[in-house]
C-alpha cells in the first residue's frame, strides 16, 4: 500500500506543468491547486483500498477536465428567447448603455457613496437614490432595496402585517 502511495505524483508536477498553470490565470492558482489536491486525495483513498495509481498523464487529465468544467461554470453572455423580459435567471434586464458606462466610470475608482462632500462629514447612500426615486415616481417616500425578496417583504410587512397570506406554492422554493 505505502509504495501504491508513493507512485502518486507531488502537487507541484502538477502545479508547474504548463498544460495545468494555463489555468491559473482563468481561475486562480488557488483553485487549480485545489483541484490537484482533491484528485490526489481521491487517489491516496483508492491506492489504500488497493487500486493501482494511474500514471501522471491520466491523472494530468483528469485534472483538465476538471479545471475546463470549472472554468465553463462562469458567466457567459446567451441569446434570451423566452419572451421573458425580466428573466430571473438571466439575470434580469440588461444595463442599458449609459447605465454601463456610468457605473464604470464611477467603479474605476472612489466615490462619495456615504459622504456629503458639502458638510463634509458622513452622508446617508440611500437618501441621494430615494430623492431621485420620489421626484420619479410622485410618491412621498421611497426605499430602495436589493432585491425583489426584500421588496416583497416590506410591502407584506406594511399592508399585511398579522393577517394570512397566500402565497402560490411556486414561489415557496425562494
Amino acid at each position: 500500500m505505502t509504495s501504491r502511495l508513493r507512485e502518486l505524483p507531488p502537487v507541484h508536477r502538477f502545479t508547474t506543468d504548463p498544460l495545468v498553470t494555463c489555468y491559473d490565470g482563468l481561475l486562480g492558482h488557488g483553485t487549480v491547486r485545489s483541484c490537484v489536491q482533491s484528485l490526489l486525495d481521491e487517489m491516496r483513498t483508492a491506492a489504500r483500498a488497493g487500486a493501482q495509481p494511474p500514471s501522471f498523464e491520466e491523472l494530468r487529465n483528469t485534472v483538465l477536465e476538471r479545471l475546463a468544467v470549472a472554468q465553463s461554470a462562469g458567466l457567459v453572455r446567451v441569446i434570451n428567447g423566452t419572451g421573458v423580459l425580466l428573466h430571473t435567471n438571466f439575470g434580469r434586464a440588461p444595463l442599458a448603455a449609459s447605465a454601463l458606462s456610468a457605473a464604470s466610470t464611477l467603479g474605476a475608482g472612489y466615490t462619495n457613496l456615504e459622504y456629503d462632500l458639502i458638510a463634509g462629514k458622513r452622508g446617508s447612500r440611500y437618501e441621494r437614490v430615494s430623492s431621485q426615486l420620489r421626484e420619479l415616481s410622485g410618491a412621498q417616500a421611497a426605499l430602495v432595496v436589493n432585491n425583489c425578496a426584500a421588496a416583497v417583504l416590506l410591502v407584506l410587512d406594511t399592508f399585511a402585517r398579522d393577517r394570512e397570506v397566500v402565497v402560490s406554492r411556486g414561489q415557496l422554493i425562494e
